[in-house]
């Protein structure tokens, strides 16, 4: 059963997997999104600022 940190209430029935996530990121939806860039690969991608200079993300 999922539930709210901060309320108590009940908001699922999630499978046992999908129900660890939420709390894993606290959470905070800002948490997951940026677990969502992660996974997808936009977290490390450089940007190029000059010709054959490129930043990394901090």
């Amino acid at each position: 059963m999922d539930h709210g940190r901060k309320t108590g209430r009940v908001r699922a029935i999630p499978c046992l997997n999908c129900n660890g996530g939420p709390g894993q990121f606290k959470d905070r939806p800002d948490l997951l999104r940026r677990g969502a860039d992660y996974l997808e690969g936009n977290v490390w991608k450089p940007t190029l600022v000059a010709p054959g200079v490129c930043r990394l993300p901090s």
